[in-house]
């Protein structure tokens, strides 16, 4: 039976059972019988009633899809600006999280967590979550090894003359200024160093643009040292454009990972001052 046609059997059911005989009661604007203004809210009422208990009882008959309890799964919330398993999204000024060492990524979710990295949807979505459960979300996004998304959109032309500015400072640094060369921290293939500095490639220019400003400017800190904000604030604007959009042009390697912190590599990859997120 349809919820319409219960409403209209509870009607004619009940229409007889409710008093009229009150005179002050008899009409309700001087049109409607009250009896029949109670009728109709009533049948209203008791049909909405069986409406919602079937519409429950379908719901609860129902098959259940259950969805499996990874990591995978529950960090679904964090696809629409990450890209799937944290690989990046085209088009979006987000980083990319995949390959990035465990070490960095929990540093940055403590710092979003705690407020010391300030940007509100971060800041709000971790707010309540305790460390171990940080760790773990790390430990997952390090753990990809996936590529970066294809873009479909062309890059913004580049000057030779800057991406040459960019190439230089990435590999040799500022003499002037005593600015290691990127690659000296980050590594030859700039795919980072366990366990606290970040892989380079798969972001997009006004991302690292905007990181370095922010250390420039102290809106955005590490553990002291901090080493990248002596890097960031001894730059100049066109020499964080230059490195910006030479790191922006360059193809994520397929499997390259994070240099390790132990073993015959890393004893050769003295850092070239004290930073604190790598002891």
């Amino acid at each position: 039976m349809s919820c319409l046609a219960t409403a209209n059997t509870l009607f004619q059911r009940f229409s007889g059972r409710v008093r009229d005989d009150l005179p002050q009661y008899e009409y309700y604007k001087g049109n409607m019988p009250f009896r029949e203004i109670m009728m109709r809210r009533i049948a209203v009422f008791l049909a909405v009633a069986c409406c919602g208990a079937a519409s429950a009882a379908g719901i609860e008959s129902a098959p259940t899809q259950k969805i499996e309890d990874s990591m995978n799964e529950r960090l679904q919330a964090c696809v629409s600006c990450h890209g799937q398993q944290g690989r990046g999204i085209d088009k979006a000024y987000f980083p990319r999280l995949a390959g990035k060492p465990a070490g960095y990524l929990y540093n940055q979710l403590v710092a979003f967590r705690n407020g010391s990295r300030k940007y509100a949807p971060m800041n709000y979505l971790l707010a309540y979550l305790p460390d171990p459960y940080l760790q773990k979300m790390a430990e997952y996004f390090a753990a990809q090894d996936v590529p970066a998304p294809v873009s479909t959109s062309p890059a913004l032309p580049e000057s030779a003359q800057l991406l040459a500015m960019g190439d230089e400072i990435v590999h040799r640094g500022v003499g002037t200024k005593t600015v290691p060369a990127c690659v000296s921290c980050h590594g030859a293939d700039l795919g980072g160093r366990s366990p606290g500095i970040p892989g380079l490639l798969g972001l997009r220019a006004d991302y690292i643009s905007a990181q370095l400003g922010a250390w420039r400017y102290g809106t955005r800190t590490a553990i002291a040292p901090d080493c990248m904000q002596y890097v960031a604030s001894s730059l100049t604007e066109p020499q964080v454009a230059a490195v910006s959009a030479w790191l922006a042009a360059q193809p994520v390697t397929p499997g390259v990972r994070p240099a390790s912190a132990a073993g015959p590599v890393a004893s050769r990859m003295h850092l070239p001052m004290a930073c604190g997120s790598q002891p």
